[in-house]
């Protein structure tokens, strides 16, 4: 078997491990301000199935469209590139829209209020950082035609997804007190 892969697509890849990369030092600064201030983690047992998906998601467009040829198709390369620009313009925008309380995993300070700003304004768009990471992993690995890759992590993140926002809805609404207004979630 050989190895066919465009540089640009691998260097693509490699720059998202690399904001994956920055996310957890972000991640890792906003848990000690979390945990500082009476944080309480929820969900650790999904979060090593997490960290494994999104790995397997980054080396999975690599060997897919490096070792079965997938080639590079503009008229779905170029749409699924602009999807994966999206997706990370949203990721940043819920990061900063949390600030301190963006994370990767469940961390949730009892008492703090609902964040009702950035795209969390949007009621009827309950969890857009997890909206950026379905359209993320499908797009990727469809940048060039990997969609053996596209298929399994949706698939497997929207059965994490259930298990997450479960939790996360959970934990929130034990720890934070209700807002005037707005339905319990």
């Amino acid at each position: 078997m050989t190895w066919h892969l465009s540089t640009w697509y691998l260097l693509l890849v490699l720059l998202v491990g690399a904001e994956r990369l920055a996310e957890l030092v972000v991640a890792r600064r906003n848990a000690r301000w979390s945990l500082a201030r009476g944080g309480v983690v929820y969900g650790r047992g999904h979060y090593p199935w997490m960290v494994a998906l999104h790995t397997g998601l980054l080396a999975g467009c690599l060997l897919e469209a490096g070792l079965a040829g997938r080639p590079f198709v503009p008229a779905l390369g170029w749409p699924m590139l602009a999807v994966v620009a999206a997706a990370q313009a949203l990721r940043w925008w819920c990061i900063a829209a949390l600030g301190p309380r963006w994370n990767t995993q469940v961390i949730v300070v009892p008492g703090l209020p609902l964040v009702e700003r950035g795209p969390y304004r949007l009621s009827w768009l309950r969890h857009p950082n997890y909206v950026a990471v379905a359209a993320e992993g499908a797009a990727l690995p469809l940048v060039h035609g990997a969609w053996v890759t596209a298929a399994v992590f949706t698939v497997l993140n929207a059965a994490l997804m259930v298990v997450r926002i479960r939790c996360e809805d959970a934990a929130l609404a034990v720890a934070a007190p209700p807002v005037p207004g707005r339905a319990p979630a």
